[in-house]
């Protein structure tokens, strides 16, 4: 099986001669099949790999988010047992035959046939599916699970003695059978699969709210008694390394889970509310901060600005926007591309969100008193050549940043502010001289990430007057394009969107610019200057991505920045 897949794998074009034979000797080496290598490297997408497999064991494939499991054919194995052989029943079979269709991540697996055929006394008649399909059908159909953990954790709070120490209490909850283990885990594993950025644990007056943010809008998936949240957010504590017993002051750790093969990054905060600790953890996939620049989202005229910016030898380039925008991984994805053997890379960050092979990066420690400030004037005796400042924070470190861009670095950083032009202002109000500014910065880019719509569900939409104003459009005009609107559904969890992808303002900072900064032209003066050389402003990009059909018009709206100088009707000569 191994060798067949391989081969057909290069006869296709999937992979190349030196990638089968790394896989063919990682595969006597580590004992894993191939089909468990390619997985855990990332090395094709699902999709590919199951085309593959299908072929060489000529067994069809089924396409599970457009099924509706039957309930009669979940309960001859237990869920836990269904997740360790990546299967599940879905239906039983049309023709009368008496057996069950289940769908497979491995065809292979013949100890997960026996186990239904001998648990329903059918006949297994196996469909593949990818493992991210199959886990979402198990975790849809047996959705109740984490309530049931809910009510095992309440029976052994309630039965519990009040009089344990918090030490006591942490030993029960670090059981890793314990309900409140399985209850934490199962919230993890199931945000994960719904592409969840975030899990807010959230205190109310009479219950424990949890909510999830997938691609930048948060929804409510679940609520708890009360009186299970100080067992919850002790256990989250004892994951990532805080102090169970302080529940007094914020609390920021980190931790790392795997869930279904994938290592994901997870920062913790905690935060003292009136009705009890509320928890927020971010979820990342270590492997999602480094990725090309078209995956993010840059058309091609973009990524060539943002390349020049980025090769010039000194200067400091700025990515702004505001939190969950994407900004990190706009960073790292620069640092992979700049970073090679010729070069020394010093990063200094709060927190270190991924590890990049080959380049130095600092963590912030306020308690050792190593600040953004500190820790930079320790890097310029590095012999750096470029440097990556996570953020610029306060007058000093933008001080020090603006020295060392001038002194022949190159420096990346991030800002909070809502586009290219009012960077500058933000950094004149740091107390940073208008020449120094002028004479150290090369490049600005703002960015925003919007949701794509779901390609399986998205219908056409009417654009009404206001929405035609909106996008400087004519009735005429219009007819050249058709606008989409989301529908939902059960690819897309039902809200109509899929995914998210960046809208981009490059401000390349031209001589013209330049002299603009060094005189201290308004913001609005030089974001008028930087569109007639050429800008687009954030809202002509996500303009662009409602016209060719990626993301709505309600989703522009959403997102979309306009002050009186960026108004849309700059871009009448695109309107074809």
């Amino acid at each position: 099986m191994n060798e067949k897949l391989l081969r057909w794998l290069q006869e296709k074009g999937y992979i190349t001669v030196d990638q089968a034979e790394v896989l063919r000797t990682q595969n006597k080496e580590s004992g894993k099949t191939v089909r468990e290598l390619i997985m855990d490297q990332d090395v094709i997408s699902d999709e590919l790999l199951l085309e593959a497999l299908s072929a060489i064991s000529r067994i069809p494939t089924v396409q599970l988010v457009e099924k509706s499991v039957a309930p009669d054919v979940m309960h001859f194995l237990r869920p836990d047992i269904l997740r360790a052989q990546l299967m599940v029943p879905f239906d039983f079979a049309e023709d009368d035959s008496g057996a069950i269709c289940v769908a497979m991540a491995d065809p292979m697996n013949m100890k997960g046939r026996d186990l239904l055929a001998t648990a329903s006394k059918c006949r297994v008649r196996p469909f593949l599916a990818t493992p991210s399909e199959i886990l979402i059908a198990i975790d849809r159909s047996f959705g109740n699970e984490l309530m049931e953990g809910s009510e095992d954790l309440l029976a052994h709070t309630a039965a519990a003695d009040d009089a344990l120490t918090p030490e006591e209490q942490a030993m029960q909850a670090d059981i890793e059978s314990s309900p409140v283990v399985v209850l934490v885990r199962n919230m993890v594993e199931q945000a994960v699969r719904q592409r969840a950025s975030d899990i807010h644990i959230e205190p109310e007056v009479d219950c424990v709210r949890i909510r999830c943010r997938v691609d930048g809008v948060l929804y409510s998936t679940a609520t708890y008694d009360y009186r299970l949240l100080p067992a919850i957010v002790a256990r989250v504590k004892i994951m990532s390394g805080l102090d169970i017993s302080e529940k007094r002051k914020p609390q920021d750790g980190r931790l790392t889970a795997v869930v279904d093969g994938r290592e994901y990054d997870v920062r913790v905060s905690t935060l003292p509310t009136v009705y009890g600790e509320k928890c927020v953890m971010r979820l990342a996939q270590k492997k999602a901060l480094k990725r090309s620049k078209l995956a993010l989202g840059f058309t091609q005229e973009e990524m060539e600005k943002f390349n020049s910016i980025l090769a010039r030898p000194n200067g400091i380039v700025l990515v702004t926007g505001p939190t969950g925008s994407g900004k990190s991984t706009t960073l790292y994805t620069a640092l992979s591309e700049l970073n090679s053997i010729n070069v020394n890379i010093v990063t200094v960050e709060d927190p270190v969100e991924a590890n990049i092979d080959g380049v130095n990066q600092v963590q912030v420690n306020t308690k050792a008193e190593l600040t953004f400030a500190r820790a930079l004037r320790s890097i310029l005796r590095q012999d750096p050549d470029i440097i990556m400042i996570g953020e610029i924070r306060d007058s000093e470190t933008a001080a020090i940043a603006v020295q060392a861009s001038i002194t022949g670095h190159l420096v990346v950083s991030t800002l909070h502010t809502n586009d290219t032009a009012s960077s500058v202002t933000r950094l004149l109000d740091m107390g940073v001289e208008s020449y120094l500014i002028a004479d150290s910065t090369t490049g600005i880019l703002a960015q925003r990430l919007v949701r794509r719509l779901c390609p399986h569900c998205k219908r056409p939409h009417t654009l009404l007057e206001h929405e035609l104003e909106y996008l400087d459009l004519t009735p005429e005009t219009a007819q050249n394009y058709t606008v989409y609107e989301p529908a939902g559904c059960r690819r897309c969890g039902g809200t109509g969107y899929y995914e998210r992808i960046g809208i981009y303002e490059i401000m390349e900072i031209t001589p013209r610019l330049r002299t603009m900064i060094a005189h201290k032209e308004s913001t609005g003066a030089l974001r008028a200057a930087a569109i007639a050389e050429g800008m687009h402003t954030l809202r002509q990009s996500a303009r662009r991505l409602v016209l060719d059909g990626t993301t709505s018009i309600s989703e522009m709206m959403r997102i979309s920045v306009e002050d009186g100088v960026s108004s849309i009707s700059e871009t009448s000569e695109e309107n074809g």
